[in-house]
Order: C-alpha cells, then sequence, then structure tokens
C-alpha cells in the first residue's frame, strides 16, 4: 500500500526550494518508487496534474535536465499582449490634464492602484488594482514625493549681504566681542501630545497620547526663544507661555547677557545679533528696535544687527547649531508640562560639546503694540552704508545732564 502521508510530508518539507521543474521531477520520482498506481497516489498527495507527473517520467526516462522550466510559448500572455490599449488608457488616466473636468476647480488627484483599477474597467478593461504597479513600472513611473528646490523669489543682493554678515562676525570675533544668533523655535503644544519622531521602548509598549491636538487651556503652548553664542558654541533658551513679541524675544537676550554673556565677555562694549528678516525680530518690527534700545540704554552695550534677506532663514546658525539638536533630543517624548520642556532642551548635547541653559519666562507680554513716529525719532540708531534697512547699529543714548 502506498503511503500518501510520506509523499505529502517530504512533498511539503521540500516545497520552498522548488522550481516547477523541480517539483514535477520531485512528483516523477516518487510515483516511479511508488510502482503501480504511483502516478494516481501522488497526484493526491501532492495536488499536482497527473499530466505533469507524467510529463516528469518522460524527463526520468530520456535523464533530460531542462534548462527552462516552461515550454516555449508556455503560460499566460501578458494583459497588454491580450489588451493592446491598456497602457495607453493607463497613460490618459495619469496625465494630469485629464483627471476630472477641466472647468472644476478641483480636480481628481487621487492616484491609488484600486481608483486606477475602477477607472481602468469603467473603460472596459480586465484588470484588477494588484496589476497597477507593474503596469505603471512598465509606464516609468513613480510614486515620488515633492522635492524643495524652488526657491522662489531671490534678492539680487542675498550672497553680498551674506559676506557682509560673514564680515561682521569675523571682525567683532576678532576683537573679542560676542556674536549671538537668535530665533524662535517652532511653538510646541504642552500636554499628552504626539510629538514626531521615535525612541527606543520595550516592544509593544508605546507612550499613549492624546487622539486630537486640541490645545489645552490650562497648559497652553511652550514658546521656546533661543540665543546661540557663536564663539562659545552655547545656548541659551527661554521658554515663553504668553505670546512671542519683540519684548520677550529682547528679554530673552537679556537673560543670556545675565545668566551666560557677562561670564564670558567681561570686557564686551559690543554685541552683534545676526536674525531673521522676519517675526518677532524682523527687520520692519519697529518694537523690536525700541526694546533693543532699551536694552542698550540699560547695559551700556553698542549693539549691531544683521538679518538674513528674505526666504533664507534656514540659513541662521541658531537652526542648526541648535533647535536642531533639541528636536532630536526630545524626539518621539511627549512634552507633557513646562517642566518636562525645560530640562529636555538643557539636557542637549553634541558632539561638539554643545551646551545649553533653559529658563522658563511666565511673564506676561501684550500684543499689537504700536511705535509712534516721535519714538522711532528719539532711538540713537545707524543704518550701515550697505542696506540699512537689514544692517544697523544701536548705541546707548546719552544720559541726560543732571541739574
Amino acid at each position: 500500500m502506498i503511503d500518501e502521508t510520506a509523499i505529502r510530508q517530504r512533498y511539503e518539507a521540500l516545497r520552498a526550494g522548488l522550481d516547477e521543474h523541480g517539483r514535477r521531477l520531485f512528483a516523477a520520482a516518487e510515483a516511479r518508487a511508488a510502482g503501480f498506481g504511483g502516478v494516481t497516489a501522488v497526484a493526491r498527495a501532492t495536488g499536482i496534474a497527473r499530466s505533469t507527473i507524467d510529463r516528469g517520467l518522460r524527463d526520468l526516462a530520456a535523464s533530460v535536465v531542462a534548462q527552462n522550466i516552461r515550454r516555449a510559448g508556455g503560460g499566460r500572455l501578458p494583459l497588454t499582449r491580450k489588451d493592446p490599449t491598456l497602457l495607453e488608457d493607463l497613460r490618459s488616466l495619469l496625465e494630469p490634464a485629464t483627471l476630472g473636468d477641466p472647468m472644476r476647480p478641483l480636480l481628481w488627484v487621487s492616484k491609488s492602484h484600486a481608483k486606477l483599477g475602477a477607472a481602468l474597467r469603467d473603460m472596459g478593461h480586465r484588470v484588477s488594482a494588484s496589476r497597477i504597479p507593474q503596469l505603471l513600472e512598465r509606464l516609468g513611473y513613480r510614486r515620488q514625493v515633492n522635492r524643495k528646490s524652488k526657491e522662489g523669489g531671490r534678492h539680487p543682493d542675498r550672497d553680498a549681504q551674506f559676506e557682509h554678515i560673514n564680515a561682521q562676525v569675523e571682525a567683532h570675533q576678532a576683537a573679542g566681542q560676542p556674536v549671538i544668533s537668535v530665533d524662535t523655535k517652532k511653538k510646541e503644544l504642552i500636554g499628552e501630545y504626539k510629538n514626531a519622531g521615535s525612541d527606543y521602548r520595550p516592544q509593544g509598549a508605546p507612550i499613549d497620547v492624546n487622539v486630537h491636538d486640541f490645545v489645552d487651556k490650562e497648559l497652553g503652548k511652550a514658546i521656546p526663544y533661543g540665543v546661540y553664542d557663536v564663539g562659545a558654541n552655547a545656548g541659551c533658551v527661554s521658554v515663553g507661555v504668553d505670546h512671542d513679541t519683540a519684548e520677550f524675544a529682547v528679554n530673552a537676550i537679556r537673560r543670556w547677557l545675565a545668566a551666560m554673556g557677562r561670564e564670558r565677555y567681561p570686557t564686551c562694549d559690543r554685541l552683534m545679533i545676526t536674525a531673521d528678516g522676519g517675526g518677532s525680530n524682523g527687520s520692519r518690527v519697529r518694537p523690536w528696535k525700541i526694546e533693543l534700545q532699551k536694552l542698550a540704554d540699560e547695559t551700556g552695550l553698542t549693539i549691531g544687527v544683521c538679518h538674513y534677506p528674505p526666504g533664507t532663514s534656514k540659513w541662521n546658525k541658531i537652526e542648526h547649531r541648535l533647535f536642531c539638536h533639541i528636536t532630536q533630543n526630545w524626539r518621539g517624548r511627549p512634552l507633557t508640562s513646562r517642566t518636562a520642556i525645560v530640562e529636555l532642551i538643557a539636557a542637549t548635547t553634541t558632539k561638539t560639546c554643545l551646551t545649553v541653559r533653559c529658563e522658563l519666562d511666565e511673564n506676561t507680554y501684550a500684543k499689537g503694540v504700536k511705535v509712534s513716529d516721535a519714538e522711532m525719532a528719539a532711538l540713537n540708531i545707524s543704518g550701515d552704508a550697505f542696506h540699512p534697512e537689514w544692517n544697523y547699529t544701536i548705541a546707548p543714548r546719552p544720559m541726560p545732564a543732571s541739574t
């Protein structure tokens, strides 16, 4: 009696490593070894067709080792041969001009495999969604993300402003004067919210966070304003909880001076600031200049400011010397409290020995402060010869004579 169970077990053990030719020869060898009734038994045990086993027996009898798995012309015909217009109809669906009614403001923008397959079936083609990737590859299509390569309007003096900033930085550093880069980091929600990135945790134990990112009325948002000392590779971050205003920005510089700047530069009489052209420290923001004048009067420092040209804020050193490392340090961790944010920022370090000091600024700052022309005229400000709207110096005002 033929043991079909043993044949089935041997076949299952070898099946994964056999191609079509190998399966045919295996079945034929088992059938020959079983003797009379072997073909029927092997067919039942393996599910291989009797005609396939017969071909294998002929191969064994002729001692033929086939070079091709299939006979010439064997196998199912490609869809594109059975349906010659399939590729061109798919190409027409992919053309942006045909994705919907041209009179409608919103065209069909979803090119999922399922929708492409459904559209082709509506056109009379017999094709499933699973075959769409192969057809797209035939047409030379790949799923791609957007690429940031268009800079938009580029100011003609952009490179010249970079050169000007570099020359000013080198001159201040050569004279032993501090140079700082300032900016506001992205505002962060405080609470159990998802934070971008991932971190190592025990498998199957992710941190659970809120489904929706609605602002917690009690905790609000954190506003990190950074001051990066270019020469010392050190940062000082003030985490505000009210509004990102010019007063808040200059107060962060004031805190840096008190906590780190005076200690490192005890004899300095000048301070250079590089900043973006917009935001609370923008080149056209009047309160920014008013607050810097107050700081100059308080400290006796002559403050030089250089703004980066429009559209070039990513070149501000604080972005890739401080902020990026803070983001990397707290990736995948919910910022559950103000204290947690302060501690995570302060714990940021790098191989280049970056040090970061962080403090919470719980002061309130008024929005929409108006500055009159008279107040601007009272500033002790002088613009540089090269783009004075970007480059200017604010000196302490003379003290009024005592009577």
